[in-house]
């Protein structure tokens, strides 16, 4: 039989899937492959810079479109490139810009329209 290897993952990897921004980690996290038993253990037990960073950001693109609840095609058009911080998304969502209305408004009418073609699936389904 042949041993098992430790799989490792390259940092990008793991900040996106830990919903962080790379750049914004420290620099032993930016820099060294992730064993999958120390991926868990970020999940299970997170560090202080883990926390702080999911509390203030800055957050990467995804994060940022979900908690303005916006498509990242609608944050490109609206040119946010950058990472945005936890106060920096508050204060978007106070100040309600014209471009934020009108991207969460698109957004809102691609879902429905999703829901609708799952639907009339769904009933073409339950007739056959």
């Amino acid at each position: 039989m042949s041993e098992k290897t430790t799989q490792n993952m390259k940092p990008a990897t793991a900040a996106k899937k830990l919903g962080i921004y790379l750049p914004a980690a420290p620099a032993e996290f930016q820099e060294e492959p992730l064993s999958r038993a120390g991926f868990n253990e970020l999940l299970t037990t997170p560090p202080e810079w883990l926390e702080e960073l999911r509390a203030k950001g800055p957050h990467p693109r995804p994060v940022v479109a979900h908690k303005l609840n916006v498509s990242i095609s609608g944050l490109a058009r609206a040119e946010i490139t950058d990472a945005l911080t936890t106060a920096q998304i508050d204060e978007l969502l106070a100040d309600r810009p014209v471009w934020l209305q009108e991207e969460r408004a698109s957004l809102a009418a691609v879902r429905a329209e999703e829901k609708r073609v799952r639907d009339a699936a769904a009933a073409k389904g339950d007739r056959s």
